[in-house]
């Protein structure tokens, strides 16, 4: 081949993993909305204990925890990482923005990272492996608190060219992404605005934006990132995987199904995670009710015969 005929250099080899390092500005607010939520999680103990939460706080939680929560599994996760349902337009751009409201990231940046720990997964290039630095239990230790948290603080950013190509060429959910301080900023002040508006108190608006703001970011945070470590590390694992993927069973349902790791690392793109009898996964049951209204379709149900397959027994 001569080399007029040569193929250009981003046709012959992958786009690099990594992108410019996170300037200043972004690594400052990683550490903000990692470590302040998490101080309002720590505070909340001797706070519902003497004082502070009411039944307007509890309602306002969990309506923000389940929209924030669902749309980080059934979108961000089983939607735009993995394509395990096809969606109308309106409702991608719905979870899109119900996730953002998780503060876990933007959604193309969030996708990026993810689909990165599948195709390294537990390996090296994983960006949250507990098994980074071995198998020791120091290194387990230190791998944890990796794997949980600590990756979050690092300044590599995953190149979203080359994990998330889809996304960035979506107009739609770019305008998503761009708009992600605006995401935040409304998760956290909204449930304030309508604690207030709720009890016509300041009080009210104080302890809404305390517990369905702060305190429901730090949970969701928490348990999303348990799924990341504590299922890489110990449970059940009933289906063949390449890697350390687990159930476990006591994070099922604040995961909305996300604890049923074993299964998703076995078959990525299926819609459901707890095939298992007794296995209730709220994310499936949501895409389920979804694509009853028509607005999902093509909907990737596991079938007897690909769990037969993927099974370890």
């Amino acid at each position: 081949m001569t080399l007029a005929q040569e193929a250009p250099a981003s046709e012959r080899a992958p786009k690099p993993m990594f992108e410019e390092p996170r300037g200043v500005t972004a690594q400052v607010s990683v550490y903000l909305f990692v470590i302040l939520p998490t101080l309002a999680l720590v505070a909340a103990v001797p706070l519902a204990w003497g004082w502070g939460l009411g039944w307007v706080d509890v309602a306002l939680f969990v309506a923000f925890y389940a929209i924030s929560g669902l749309g980080v599994t059934v979108g961000y996760h089983r939607h735009f990482t993995h394509g395990s349902f096809k969606a109308k337009r309106a409702l991608r751009v719905a979870l899109a923005v119900a996730g953002s409201t998780a503060v876990q990231g933007s959604v193309v940046d969030w996708v990026a990272d993810h689909r990165r720990h599948h195709a390294y997964s537990d390996k090296e290039g994983d960006p949250h492996s507990p098994w980074l630095f071995g198998s020791s239990p120091w290194a387990l230790t230190k791998g944890f608190w990796h794997a949980h948290m600590g990756w979050l603080f690092e300044r590599e950013s995953t190149n979203k060219e080359r994990f998330a190509p889809d996304l960035v060429a979506d107009r739609d959910i770019v305008a998503v992404d761009r708009l992600f301080v605006l995401w935040t900023a409304l998760s956290l002040l909204l449930p304030g605005v309508l604690g207030g508006l709720i009890t016509w108190t300041w009080w009210g608006a104080l302890t809404g934006f305390f517990w369905a703001g702060l305190v429901r970011v730090a949970a969701l945070h928490h348990i999303t990132w348990s799924v990341n470590s504590i299922c890489h590390m110990i449970g059940e694992r009933p289906f063949a995987s390449r890697d350390k993927a687990a159930n476990f069973w006591p994070l099922a349902i604040v995961s909305f199904g996300e604890a049923w790791h074993n299964l998703h690392h076995a078959d990525p793109t299926c819609a459901r995670h707890g095939v298992l009898r007794g296995q209730i996964d709220i994310s499936a049951r949501t895409i389920w009710l979804f694509e009853k209204f028509g607005w999902v379709w093509n909907v990737r149900w596991p079938t007897p015969q690909r769990l037969a397959r993927i099974s370890a027994k």
